[in-house]
């Protein structure tokens, strides 16, 4: 079976579509960046309400367009081992890998896109039990959660997960190129944990891990937001269509399996899509507040 990544709503280049011409477009993009002034506590980037580009030139699924959000807030790291944990220890919750037995692991040498079914895996033996337990990996992301299972965490948590345009904002933090780095990937594993390997039949320490790695291992976007790209797919709340099946959830950034011949999905633009019950070991997340109008002010 496929992984999160097998299965991108966004093609790395599809079809090409009308839009409006580049100069009125470049005038109108300046405006809205210039009115981004996000503001950084220890844990949470404030995104000021405002208009905001997203989306790519010719993409089908996410068109290049202006959006307007209310003021968010958006953790600097992915949601941990260590603070999932927590929510595990104060409620009792149980995973949905652990009810269904149904989490998928990748381990070097399967055919590309291909991952395996483990009825041993769940978060806190992501790789399944004869790969190793997460006593030592407490500030990596935590995975092989569904999407049920990270909407548990937030109401416990008090929290919620991004909106698709949320998370390409905060993303993008004010840049209108592919990454946030530039138009090209050439620099890529500056900021991200990604797979290197030009396929995934031989392990790849290529960045020190063939997995995930902790959070904020690499440099972080303009706004100070680490693993933006790469570690793990986050969800992400929002539909592709009113039609969309209320079972599919929708994921972005790409995962430490995502490479350049494969998957290609860590950057500011692609969405990935996956069953609200499935886990992989490529999926995570990343928690958001909702802010006042007197609170952000």
């Amino acid at each position: 079976m496929a992984g999160f990544a097998a299965i991108l709503a966004s093609p790395k280049h599809p079809a090409g579509t009308a839009h409006k011409p580049q100069s009125a477009r470049s005038a109108e993009a300046h405006a809205v960046q210039a009115a981004v002034a996000p503001q950084v506590n220890s844990s949470f980037v404030l995104v000021p309400k405002g208009r905001y580009e997203v989306g790519r030139r010719g993409n089908l699924e996410n068109p290049l367009r202006i959006v307007q959000v209310d003021s968010f807030r958006i953790a600097v790291y992915e949601t941990t081992n260590r603070q999932f944990a927590a929510f595990i220890k104060a409620t009792g919750y149980v995973t949905d890998a652990e009810r269904r037995h149904n989490a998928m692991v990748f381990y070097p040498g399967l055919p590309e896109f291909s991952w395996i079914r483990d009825s041993t895996a769940y978060w806190r033996w992501p790789n399944g039990i004869n790969r190793g337990d997460i006593s030592n990996r407490m500030d990596h992301p935590v995975t092989c959660i569904s999407y049920r299972d990270v909407k548990a965490y937030c109401n416990w948590a008090n929290v919620r997960l991004p909106t698709l345009e949320e998370w390409e904002i905060a993303c993008r933090a004010g840049t209108h190129t592919d990454y946030f780095f530039g138009s090209a990937d050439s620099r890529i594993g500056e900021y991200a944990n990604i797979w290197h390997g030009h396929d995934h039949m031989k392990a790849d320490h290529g960045d020190q891990y063939m997995y995930t790695a902790p959070v904020g291992s690499f440099k972080p976007n303009p706004w100070g937001l680490y693993d933006m790209y790469g570690n793990v797919f986050e969800f992400c709340i929002g539909k592709l269509s009113p039609s969309e099946s209320p079972t599919v959830a929708h994921g972005r950034g790409g995962s430490w399996w995502c490479s350049k011949n494969s998957c290609h999905s860590f950057n500011s633009y692609s969405i990935g899509k996956v069953s609200v019950y499935a886990s992989f070991s490529n999926q995570g997340f990343r928690a958001v507040k909702s802010v006042s109008y007197a609170a952000a002010k």
